[in-house]
């Protein structure tokens, strides 16, 4: 005998030869169900309501949609509760003590979910119902649900939502249909496949019961809150330090020279990519008045910038400006260059620590260049007194003297006159052209003096450009780092996950 014949004749052999299942399982069926009316409250006493146990398996949250406000999970719901109509003898029928049924041949509790956003308004999926020998009804139907949820987006990315499932039944009230919590602590998570944007924090449930002013009897709903926290790791990375980053360079622009022209299109780059940033964030959240925490953050850091902006154009105008177009008003001048350079410890090359000492050097220069001013060219020259333009006269003054007092005879005195005068008269000629040399050497010393004042109102004004750059740099500095550490503190939890 082949191997292959000898398995199939084994095989053969093990087969039940007359199946005991079958035909008793089919004649229950035909015994519950031939006269069952789908339409009765299987209940003993009609006075008496259905005891119905309720609850849920949380499987997987799909999708948060805060744009719409909605929720989408998987979930299969647990409803169990007894029908005295579908009751038998086990013993009677081959020891079958379960049945499978279809849940639109018997009575099934028309419990929904009351805050569905779903199309067809109930997403469960009609699976069997298992029955008992005692009448216990065991409905198990999975679904995908889509609920309405009223998201907070106050402390976005650092929030915690609270999405509630609110299951009742739609036409039962308490006197007729008694909806009792399955598990007092909430949903079953023990199977709940992680999320990668939320963390799942529980599933409470809590049985209330509601009286309207309709209407005297009860009206009981199973409300389940979904307990969420958002991870923040995403966000931290991709929105958070992007913002600090940027906020930097916008920070960092102040340490730029004036000179290099570039202070001001940087800090327009930076204010553009907050705004393009920000954009982002508006898209993903509700068109609400509510503004999220990084909202408010990058708000904040947008202000910044644009006053950044401000402020750098208040620089670039004080550092080009001069003695021709500006005059510099005397408390510009105490504030830039005396009050605020000290409270900065900002110090000028070639000035001195106070301006006391500053302003008496100013003063020395200008009288150095007054006496020179007012002294020839030869005087000048050789940094010595005008006395010499006066020395033939007084020489010949002399020689007058001292030969009267000698006795000397009055040709010879007046001879020594006539040549001295015949000195000074040889003197007069040049002297009128070294007068016109001093006339001109007076003017090029009041151009020079004048130019050496305008560059010094012109360093003035550089210098309170400097000490606006430096106060500014430091007051944003600030601000960014205080900013950024409130927003980061007044969220309900900085743990980045």
């Amino acid at each position: 005998m082949a191997p292959y014949t000898l398995i199939i004749v084994l095989a053969f052999a093990l087969l039940p030869q007359d199946s005991q299942q079958g035909p008793h399982e089919k004649r229950l069926l035909h015994a519950l169900l031939d006269h069952y009316n789908v339409l009765e409250r299987p209940v003993a006493n009609e006075t008496d309501p259905l005891q119905l146990s309720f609850g849920l398996t949380l499987m997987q949250i799909i999708d948060v949609d805060e744009k719409n406000q909605l929720l989408i999970t998987n979930i299969w719901l647990k409803l169990e509760w007894n029908d005295v109509n579908l009751r038998w003898n086990a013993s009677e029928y081959g020891g079958v003590k379960d049945l499978r049924i279809p849940p639109h041949r018997i009575w099934k509790p028309d419990v929904l979910m009351y805050n569905s956003a779903d199309e067809g308004f109930d997403g469960t999926y009609p699976t069997n119902v298992v029955v008992r020998n005692n009448g216990s009804c065991l409905y198990v139907p999975p679904g995908i649900f889509k609920s309405t949820c009223k998201i907070d987006i106050t402390w976005f990315p650092f929030d915690d939502q609270r999405c509630e499932m609110k299951f009742g039944s739609w036409t039962y009230d308490g006197f007729q249909l008694d909806l009792q919590l399955q598990d007092e602590t909430g949903g079953d998570i023990s199977s709940f496949i992680t999320n990668g944007e939320w963390d799942l924090l529980g599933v409470p449930g809590k049985r209330n019961e509601i009286y309207y002013n309709c209407c005297p009897e009860p009206y009981i709903d199973i409300t389940f809150v979904i307990i969420i926290r958002r991870r923040t790791l995403y966000y931290f990375f991709n929105l958070i330090v992007p913002c600090v980053l940027i906020a930097s360079m916008a920070v960092l622009g102040f340490t730029l020279p004036p000179d290099s022209g570039e202070k001001l299109s940087l800090d327009v780059t930076v204010l553009l990519s907050l705004t393009f940033f920000l954009n982002m964030v508006a898209e993903t959240m509700p068109p609400t008045s509510e503004r999220p925490l990084i909202g408010t953050y990058f708000n904040c850091i947008m202000f910044m910038v644009a006053s950044s902006v401000v402020s750098t154009i208040l620089i670039l105008n004080y550092h080009h400006r001069n003695a021709d177009t500006h005059e510099m008003s005397p408390w510009i001048k105490s504030l830039f260059l005396h009050w605020l350079p000290c409270v900065l410890r900002m110090r000028r090359p070639g000035h001195g620590d106070n301006r006391d000492s500053s302003g008496k050097s100013m003063q020395l220069h200008t009288l150095e260049l007054k006496e020179r001013s007012s002294k020839s060219l030869l005087a000048n020259v050789l940094d010595i007194d005008d006395d010499f333009r006066h020395g033939p006269l007084q020489a010949s003054s002399h020689t007058f003297i001292r030969a009267h007092e000698e006795g000397t005879s009055t040709g010879s005195v007046t001879g020594s006159v006539i040549h001295s005068q015949g000195m000074v008269s040889s003197c007069l000629g040049p002297h009128r052209e070294l007068g016109q040399i001093l006339k001109e050497l007076r003017m090029i010393t009041d151009k020079l003096r004048k130019d050496d004042e305008a560059a010094e109102i012109t360093n003035d004004w550089k210098f309170a450009a400097m000490v606006v750059d430096r106060l500014c740099l430091i007051i944003f500095t600030l601000f960014t780092v205080i900013a950024t550490i409130a927003v980061l503190f007044s969220a309900p939890h900085i743990i980045v996950t």
